[in-house]
């Protein structure tokens, strides 16, 4: 038997097979056959796919579609799409303060009111009041412990305050971080050496020149003249690791007045000095007042803080014990009681 003669014999023995009650697959499913009823012959071709006609596509250029879009009528009225939500607008803040140019005003107060501060539930600040005025140097002393730091820390803007506000002629700046207090006008000058020691003495003050001063030939200026003013030029080129402790204060001080402050708020500016240096401090200290900056200094050398301070703020148990000039506070019994001594004098 030849290939097709297998092949027509396969075919005959599947349609043999095949159930009778179901038909091929055009009959209804379950549906029987009468007797007589002419059956449909199975096809072994396979079904055609229908497909649906396709839509008329219309061109890129039919508006037509933008019609959903366009505003629809309503019973008669036009509805028109939802407007999107206008903010309200804010109430105006007072402006911040300048520090003193051609056209700015003069900053003239640097104030803290009512100003709080608690540690771990224990109260360290109740309530401390004071004021700085412009070309004035005042003393925050006290005995350790009293508060005085933390007062000074929080004008400063290195903690927060939990109560209280200070302000800059009346704008609160109590929430500012130090950065922004330092664009104010609010200068700080730490304790610990802030110098950097990888660096020449013009390298460190041009660092902060170059903040302030976009223009090349008037940075150059200002460094001479800071140079000249505070007498280091002759260690300009000089590594900072190699200064002197009263060079080194030097060139603290000078870079700090190269960012332009109002305000000088110098933390223990004798520690670490020599006696020789400490003439120096003082020096430099009157010779910032006299330029109009105000300085607010904390330090533990009451005797030469005392000779070098136009007014005091003694903090006690958190609190301003007593406010005054130098000859006031060394005259105050509590003062003498609290801090310095029954034999203490001038």
């Amino acid at each position: 038997m030849d290939l097709d003669g297998k092949f027509a014999e396969t075919v005959s023995r599947l349609r043999a097979a095949l159930p009778r009650h179901t038909g091929w697959p055009f009959a209804r499913r379950g549906a029987p056959y009468r007797a007589g009823e002419q059956r449909d012959q199975p096809s072994l071709a396979a079904p055609q796919r229908v497909v649906p006609p396709r839509a008329e596509e219309k061109p890129w250029w039919d508006l037509s579609r933008l019609t959903s879009l366009l505003p629809r009528r309503t019973g008669g009225a036009v509805k028109q799409p939802r407007q999107p939500a206008v903010a309200r607008p804010r109430p105006a803040r007072s402006a911040a303060p300048q520090p003193s140019t051609a056209t700015a005003p003069r900053v003239e107060w640097l104030t803290a009111h009512g100003l709080e501060k608690s540690f771990a539930g224990r109260q360290v600040v109740r309530g401390v009041s004071l004021g700085l005025r412009r070309g004035e140097v005042v003393g925050l002393l006290g005995p350790n412990g009293a508060g005085k730091t933390t007062t000074f820390y929080m004008i400063t803007g290195l903690i927060p305050a939990d109560g209280g506000a200070i302000e800059l002629d009346g704008f609160d700046v109590t929430s500012l971080p130090m950065y922004r207090r330092a664009r104010l006008g609010v200068g700080y000058l730490p304790q610990e050496p802030s110098i950097f020691r990888g660096m020449t003495v013009e390298q460190n003050i041009m660092a902060v020149l170059e903040l302030v001063e976009p223009d090349r030939r008037k940075r150059n200026q200002q460094l001479d003249q800071l140079l000249d003013e505070f007498s280091i030029a002759r260690v300009r080129k000089s590594p900072a690791i190699a200064l002197s402790g009263g060079e080194r204060r030097r060139v603290e001080i000078a870079r700090a007045l190269a960012s332009r402050p109002v305000f000088m708020l110098l933390d223990e500016p004798f520690a670490g000095i020599d006696p020789i240096a400490v003439n120096d401090i003082r020096a430099l200290v009157r010779h910032l007042a006299g330029r109009g900056i105000g300085i607010l200094i904390t330090d533990h050398n009451v005797r030469e803080t005392l000779s070098l301070i136009d007014r005091a703020y003694i903090i006690h148990d958190g609190q301003v014990l007593m406010e005054g000039t130098p000859q006031a506070v060394v005259a105050h019994d509590a003062v003498r009681q609290h801090y310095l001594g029954e034999d203490f004098s001038l």
